[in-house]
């Protein structure tokens, strides 16, 4: 196994480390402590995901640098990304229910496997769908949203510098709740983007095989043969 594949299945692997570390058996789970000092499960889970999230883009950078894009990778890097978003926000379900309500899990999931299902259309028909700027800004939102969520289930705001002109507040709970809703703002546009893009691909696609289709057609029909008139209308001049 190359080491781009090697990054996509520590993605994969991060899945059960994150419900482990977001479980009630977690070692740093109940110990009664309060403030920084009892955030160890959120801060381990919070860094556990940012690097899984640094992976995504980093297995196919190598990839396409190394020249090492292979089928296996080709089939794992969407499915980790896939699962990876997915557990995190099925596990925000249950672990921030006041930030993530069930239907925010549904509408991520949904999307999700909307532009799956487009993309493996595309590649049945021959073509791909671009990954779009929006695409990408849902991608960075998400990661924002899902990190402040689970901080937000331990802290409702941050005091930095408190002896520093009384100090900077940094208001988590409040960034969770905005970064979802544009999360899922974002993630509505996107899906639209996808599919007007999937639709305008899949018309030329139709177009270009009913093309070819005709031409197949009109190269196998062959003209008629010339006719030679016989009989008393044949005749012959000798001289």
């Amino acid at each position: 196994m190359n080491l781009p594949n090697s990054i996509t299945m520590s993605r994969v692997a991060s899945v059960p480390l994150l419900i482990w570390i977001l479980s009630r058996g977690f070692p740093f789970q109940g110990h009664g402590h309060s403030g920084l000092l009892g955030g160890e499960q959120e801060l381990i889970a919070s860094i556990v995901f940012i690097l899984a999230s640094i992976t995504d883009g980093l297995d196919g950078y190598l990839a396409r640098k190394r020249k090492q894009i292979t089928t296996m990778g080709i089939l794992l890097d969407p499915l980790a990304d896939k699962l990876m978003v997915s557990t995190a926000f099925i596990i925000l379900v249950a672990y921030t229910p006041g930030l993530v309500p069930p239907w925010i899990a549904v509408l991520v999931i949904g999307r999700e496997f909307l532009v799956s299902g487009l993309r493996s259309i595309a590649a049945a028909e021959g073509f791909t769908i671009e990954a779009s700027e929006i695409g990408k800004l849902k991608t960075v939102i998400q990661i924002v949203s899902v990190v402040a969520s689970i901080l937000a289930h331990r802290w409702d705001y941050w005091l930095w510098f408190p002896n520093f002109h009384g100090g900077y507040v940094v208001g988590v709970r409040f960034i969770a709740l905005t970064a979802i809703y544009w999360m899922c703002i974002v993630s509505i546009i996107s899906a639209v983007d996808y599919f007007v893009g999937f639709w305008k691909k899949i018309d030329h696609a139709s177009d270009d095989r009913r093309a070819q289709k005709s031409f197949v057609l009109s190269r196998k029909a062959k003209p008629a043969a010339p006719v030679v008139p016989s009989g008393p209308e044949r005749t012959s001049h000798i001289s």
